[in-house]
């Protein structure tokens, strides 16, 4: 069964922590990210979610992040798995909306 309450941790050195998730699948917790260029965490981001509650443990979830060190939002979407060593794995895709100042500039800001 999957269970997202813990701690996470990317590739790419980010981390979160899920708090509970509630028996509707509802979730909050906090965001880590690092930057490509340091080491260094940036300071940690609100992340709200919610996830399919799924008899067979491989449910899809999605979250967003609201960026406490810029201007953007990011939202996940992903799934849960049971890797070869049996421990669950999360696999996920986001996009991240910057702010921009010109509606001219919009093609820009989704990445």
């Amino acid at each position: 069964q999957c269970n997202l309450t813990g701690w996470w941790k990317n590739d790419l050195g980010s981390k979160m922590h899920v708090s509970a998730v509630d028996n509707q699948g509802n979730f909050s917790g906090v965001y880590y990210t690092t930057l490509w260029d340091t080491p260094q965490c940036i300071e940690p981001s609100p992340l709200i979610g919610s996830q399919h509650l799924d008899e067979d443990g491989q449910c899809t979830f999605g979250f967003t992040v609201s960026c406490k060190f810029s201007d953007s939002t990011a939202v996940f979407v992903g799934q849960c798995f049971a890797g070869d060593d049996g421990r669950e794995v999360l696999q996920t895709s986001w996009l991240l909306r910057e702010k921009v100042y010109c509606l001219p500039n919009n093609w820009k800001a989704t990445r």
